[in-house]
Formats: C-alpha cells, sequence, structure tokens
C-alpha cells in the first residue's frame, strides 16, 4: 500500500510540472539542454559504496516554470539520471530531480559563471543499506558549481553536490545514505 501512494504521488508531481515546463512567454531565457557524467562517493554509511551516472537535463527560465515573479539569474532544472553503483557489487540507480539554480554573477569572469543549485527528486536504488527500509526514496541535493565557457570548444560544467538519499519517514526503517557527487558536462544548447 506503501508503494502504491508513493507511485501515485510521484505522477501526480509529475503531471502537475509538464504544463508548467511547456509554458514559455515573452521575455525568458531560452531553454538549455546538456548532457553530463557524475561520480558519486558515499560517506555515510561507511565509504564502501561508489556509483557512476549518466546525466540529461533541461535549463528553463523560472519564471517560464513557475507563474510568480523570480530573480532575473533564477533557473529551473530538470534532470533524469541513470547510473550505476562501482563498489562493492553492480548496481542500478535511476532518479529524476528538480533542482532550482542561482547564478553568482559576481563571481563571473569571461569564461566562468558560477552557480549554486539546490532540490530534490525520486531515486531508486537497486541495493538498499541495513535500516534503508524503501528502494524509492526521495533525493534532496545541494551543489556548487560553474560554466565553462570554451569558446569554440563550447560551453561545460562541472560541479559537486551533497546527496542525500532517504524514504522521508514513509517506511519505520529509514536509514539515510549520504554522498559527494562530482559532476562533469556539456551543454548542447
Amino acid at each position: 500500500m506503501l508503494r502504491l501512494r508513493l507511485w501515485t504521488a510521484m505522477a501526480i508531481c509529475f503531471f502537475c510540472f509538464l504544463p508548467a515546463l511547456c509554458r514559455g512567454g515573452e521575455g525568458t531565457v531560452p531553454t538549455r539542454y546538456g548532457l553530463g557524467l557524475n561520480y558519486g562517493m558515499v560517506y555515510d554509511p561507511g565509504n564502501e559504496i561508489d556509483f557512476v551516472q549518466g546525466c540529461g537535463f533541461a535549463l528553463f527560465d523560472y519564471d517560464a516554470v513557475w507563474p510568480h515573479r523570480a530573480p532575473e539569474l533564477l533557473r529551473f532544472k530538470v534532470e533524469t539520471d541513470l547510473g550505476l553503483t562501482t563498489e562493492p557489487r553492480t548496481r542500478v540507480i535511476l532518479s529524476v530531480n528538480m533542482l532550482a539554480l542561482y547564478y553568482l554573477e559576481w563571481f563571473r569572469t569571461a569564461a566562468l559563471r558560477p552557480y549554486i543549485e539546490a532540490g530534490i527528486g525520486v531515486i531508486y536504488t537497486d541495493f538498499q543499506v541495513k535500516e534503508q527500509g524503501l528502494r524509492i526514496n526521495f533525493n534532496p541535493q545541494a551543489g556548487l558549481g560553474t560554466e565553462i565557457d570554451l569558446g569554440r570548444g563550447g560551453v561545460w560544467f562541472g560541479a559537486v553536490r551533497a546527496h542525500h538519499v532517504s524514504n522521508a519517514g514513509l517506511d519505520d526503517d529509514n536509514r539515510g545514505i549520504n554522498s559527494v557527487v562530482f559532476c562533469l558536462g556539456k551543454y548542447f544548447k
């Protein structure tokens, strides 16, 4: 029954966000897309789990998604990650996340555009640590990154994130998993 409620909540969230993502308007910043690779190292519990993920994302003007005024430098990011644990054994990881990304313009240079980002998503892990409870969990994240403009080489990005996995008390067993994730990728539009 708990899994049915979790899947229903995820479906409702998806269908609520879908119309907002299709909206656009005058004065909005063009949507950008990118691909990346993530490498994560779990530090709690223990440090025996590592993982790699491929990442695809879209970066929207925040005003185009949410119907209220927002700072000009704020963006809304939707991303999906598919990967595998590399240690202690190979297992699948799949997540869908939404994040707010804010550019730190006062640190901007000709080639670097730093930003902070934070958000939440839903993650499936084909493994469980002791007392984890569920394989489908919430996935709050926060990080610091920068876009890197290489001119003809395009715009790349690098970031580091704090990454958490837990079921937020939906199950009696709720042992969280905490990681540091390093991200590297490229924008295509």
